[in-house]
């Protein structure tokens, strides 16, 4: 239980002022372990290497996401592609290809998809509508 007095104090620069004063055991007991500033500090300290951890968490995670090869998420063009192999094609997806002399749709299939042209050859056909083509022709490639 706590103990407290209360205490009139006078002066005669001032007027009576009444003072709750505890005990002095009591006042320690409050007080016990680190001061405010010092568990405040650690506080901080700890939600700063929390941020730390979690920023170098994402950092990581972004590396992996972006070093993982694009087949593995499922990635693949229009003409059946992986997106790896499509990069190391000559012709992608979207780019214009002007039709040179001697050309036909399976030699352009080819450049665009080189494991399997068949694939290509039946997205060109679809794109262009035909499957002859014209020197000068300006085919997009799908």
């Amino acid at each position: 239980m706590a103990m407290a007095q209360v205490m009139v104090t006078e002066s005669e620069q001032a007027p009576a002022v009444l003072r709750l004063v505890v005990s002095a055991s009591e006042a320690a007991s409050w007080r016990r372990g680190a001061p405010l500033a010092q568990r405040r500090a650690a506080r901080a300290r700890t939600v700063q290497r929390r941020r730390r951890s979690l920023v170098g968490a994402a950092l990581v995670a972004g590396l992996v996401v972006l070093a993982w090869p694009g087949h593995a998420f499922g990635g693949e063009n229009s003409v059946g592609l992986s997106t790896d192999v499509a990069t190391s094609s000559v012709l992608s997806a979207g780019m214009d290809y002007v039709v040179q002399p001697g050309d036909t749709v399976g030699t352009i299939a080819r450049l665009i998809n080189p494991v399997t042209p068949a694939l290509a050859r039946r997205a060109l056909v679809r794109e262009l509508g035909s499957a002859v083509v014209v020197p000068g022709e300006h085919v997009i490639v799908p």
